[in-house]
């Protein structure tokens, strides 16, 4: 893992292909996944099953799409008393953090006129579960559970097929969190069956949830089909470290998001360069006995980096700049310096706060934006799955008192033909009008 000192050409050619790392996928790509959520809206199942062949290399039956009641009973069975356990507790967690904190109705009132707001659920919601390299219960929960205190009817969830089936833990956190009904298709082909609709798979009113770079670019394309979380990218971390914290915990976390995949971003920032090469130690020793070596390797070779900088307010003004989804303050005073951040998906306070516990069992969402979104997005929570809708009343003698203004507005517009929907309704008076 490279270190890099502040002022270097190195330091300055990193930062600057940092906040450039959200560029737009090549337009190979986009044509590529275009073409297959194309075939997917035309030939519905029969895609899906084509895709899961050739992406999946599994033949999996159109009537075996859908997951059944018998596969998640056996999933119980296959899970530990111990992890079921585990999973019960995350799941309590998770869902009081989510508990909604919206009023239903907001309304303003006036002689003669009555405006609202309705805040609603979303009716039906499709969660997308990677299923390539590693198993994720805990983000069935982090995308589940909130969807299901918003207050939303029905939540699909669809997973790629894999050949002993699915992770009896994906099921069993499915269950707990309420899903109902789990599809064993992945990749592009689920995300356009989602949008899209097929003979198996309902049309949903959003999609959230993450995946690959090709899974992206899917939910890229069909939104306005559909609403979608996010377009995001891969996992990220930024540690601010003052050189107090043991280096053992810093070396940990900047794994513990390297281990990802290869393209994971891990980044420390801290003012003392000995302490800095004792990361860099550290994290060649914890590499040597981890399993995923080969991926965390490649994404703290390629990606990843150490930046010395001469003091805190250098490292928070790097902070800023780079957005990270998961931003750890290991320093003696976290909470003072979290004041001065404005761009962070997670701040984690203190050196016995590891993202870690942000991912499974602090309760609030792990699905956070990536690739500097950041500075404008917000983490997954209850108010993504639900609508507002406007309420407009106006008696006529209330409209009476706006119609020349509403004239004003039609006449700079040209515009006439809203004008006499406005006139129309001065010269006579409806029958509930005229009795009031």
């Amino acid at each position: 893992m490279k270190i890099l000192k502040a002022g270097d050409r190195g330091f300055k050619r990193y930062l600057f292909d940092l906040e450039r790392r959200w560029t737009q996928e090549g337009s190979r790509l986009e044509e590529e996944v275009h073409s297959i959520l194309k075939r997917v809206r035309e030939e519905g199942d029969r895609a899906l099953v084509h895709y899961s062949r050739i992406f999946d290399g599994l033949r999996v039956p159109i009537d075996h799409l859908k997951v059944e009641a018998a596969e998640i009973r056996e999933a119980y069975r296959k899970v530990s008393r111990e992890f079921l356990k585990t999973l019960e507790v995350a799941a309590g967690r998770i869902e009081r953090f989510h508990q909604p904190r919206n009023s239903p109705a907001v309304t303003y009132r006036e002689r003669g006129i009555r405006l609202s707001e309705w805040i609603r659920p979303l009716e039906r919601v499709g969660i997308y579960v990677p299923g390539g390299k590693a198993a994720y219960p805990s983000t069935v929960l982090m995308a589940a559970i909130p969807a299901r205190a918003a207050g939303v009817e029905e939540i699909l969830m669809t997973t790629p097929p894999q050949r002993d089936g699915i992770h009896p833990a994906v099921l069993v956190a499915a269950d707990l969190a309420g899903v109902d009904r789990i599809y064993k298709v992945g990749g592009i082909q689920a995300i356009g069956a989602l949008a899209y609709g097929t003979e198996s798979i309902q049309k949903v009113d959003k999609i959230v949830g993450p995946g690959n770079r090709y899974v992206a670019m899917a939910k890229k394309l069909v939104y306005g089909a559909v609403d979608i979380d996010m377009v995001a990218g891969p996992s990220e971390i930024v540690i601010v470290s003052d050189g107090e914290t043991p280096a053992a915990f810093i070396a940990a976390d900047l794994i513990s998001q390297a281990e990802h995949d290869e393209m994971a971003l891990a980044i420390l920032i801290t003012i003392s360069e000995k302490f800095a090469e004792r990361v860099r130690q550290e994290l060649k020793d914890q590499l040597s006995s981890l399993k995923r070596k080969k991926i965390a390797r490649k994404s703290l070779d390629q990606r990843g980096a150490i930046l010395v900088v001469e003091g805190m307010d250098e490292a928070v003004e790097l902070v800023n700049r780079i957005a990270p989804e998961h931003l750890e303050l290991s320093v003696s005073s976290p909470l003072a310096l979290a004041r001065k951040v404005r761009h962070a998906g997670a701040i984690f306070l203190g050196p016995y706060t590891p993202e870690a516990i942000g991912d499974y069992l602090a309760g609030p969402n792990h699905i956070l934006p990536t690739a500097g979104t950041a500075r404008f997005s917000s983490p997954l929570g209850v108010s993504d799955f639900m609508k507002r809708t406007n309420l407009i009343y106006f008696s006529r003698k209330a409209l009476m008192g706006f119609e020349k203004d509403v004239k004003g507005f039609t006449e700079c517009e040209g515009l006439e033909g809203h004008y006499r929907a406005v006139q129309a309704r001065m010269k006579t008076p409806t029958d509930s009008e005229s009795k009031r």
